[in-house]
């Protein structure tokens, strides 16, 4: 799939963030897009930003962690343009917190959109991408599927299910025509810190992870990782790791398993240890109004306004 022009390329949680640049950058390559999103403003604005730079775009509700809401989605997508050349399984939830104050409904909410969401909207094209013998299903799953940081368990459990659904569904699919992309991001610079949810002791969670998501040279803009998203998808490589630090911590982890624990034992000593168990989004904390922490999160505030995070 050298080009991308005139095929029809779904991506889901393109609404904001990494999913919004992804759509935009496929826009360009002359795709026609559906953005699919639980919310449904940010679904028609990137639609209608789609629409002015000259693409094609349809914007529709879809709550990816609902069986029966994804199927919807797929069907009027084949209803309207006949067929699916390129799913980007993109929707995600942030939860940070201590394994003190989590509880099942959090690893379930995680799973369901982060794994659950994969499964149902694979499942529902590839039927007629193995009929007709082409397609790409690209996964975005994340550095967190490689190692399982400390206060991120939800969502590093998700994603190391999705990372094992989209290596195994590459092999399966070998000889179909049918090419299955995971991608594996770092930190990336789009806003996203200011809508995750934190328990514990809400406000430094928040200080510490707004840092990290936002600091360059340890962050990627999104226009930049979106790039090579879409590079890969056209390629069908079998993985790509997003980042120098990413590629950097995975292949440490992959070499020393045992002492890249131990490691983050050591920095799981360094972070808060509160009690909590309600979640709050970094926005509400309080703590990002902080005038230091506003000047070192400059990058992330940008990004949030280019990238729909409403804070």
């Amino acid at each position: 799939m050298k080009r991308l022009e005139n095929r029809i390329a779904i991506v889901t949680g393109a609404g904001q963030g990494i999913g919004k640049a992804i759509a935009l950058g496929m826009a360009r390559e002359g795709a026609a897009l559906v953005i699919a999103d639980l919310n449904e403003a940010n679904a028609g604005a990137v639609k209608e930003e789609i629409e002015r730079v000259g693409g094609k775009a349809s914007a529709l509700y879809t709550d990816i962690s609902n069986e029966e809401s994804v199927r919807g989605m797929i069907d009027a997508t084949l209803n309207e343009y006949g067929r699916v050349d390129v799913l980007v399984n993109n929707a995600g939830i942030i939860q940070v917190g201590p394994i003190q104050t989590l509880n099942v409904e959090d690893f379930e909410q995680a799973m369901g959109v982060m794994f659950w969401g994969m499964v149902y909207a694979t499942l529902a094209v590839l039927p007629d991408m193995q009929a007709r013998g082409s397609g790409r299903i690209v996964n975005i799953t994340s550095v967190g599927a490689k190692v399982s940081v400390p206060h991120l368990l939800p969502y590093s459990c998700a994603k190391f299910a999705a990372a094992a659904f989209s290596e195994g569904l590459r092999a399966e699919l070998d000889q179909t025509g049918v090419k299955i992309v995971t991608i594996a991001p770092g930190l990336m610079r789009t806003g996203s810190y200011l809508n995750a949810l934190f328990k514990g002791d809400q406000a430094n969670e928040a200080v510490w992870f707004s840092l990290g998501s936002t600091a360059p040279g340890i962050s990627m803009s999104a226009e930049r990782a979106a790039r090579q998203i879409v590079s890969a998808a056209k390629t069908g490589r079998a993985e790509r790791i997003l980042s120098v630090p990413a590629n950097v911590l995975a292949r440490f982890h992959g070499a020393f398993p045992g002492l890249a624990t131990e490691v983050l034992s050591l920095v799981n000593r360094l972070l808060p240890s509160g009690n909590s168990r309600r979640a709050v989004r970094a926005a509400d904390t309080g703590a990002l109004e902080r005038p230091w922490l506003a000047a070192l999160t400059l990058l992330g505030r940008h990004a949030a306004k280019r990238f729909l995070q409403p804070a």
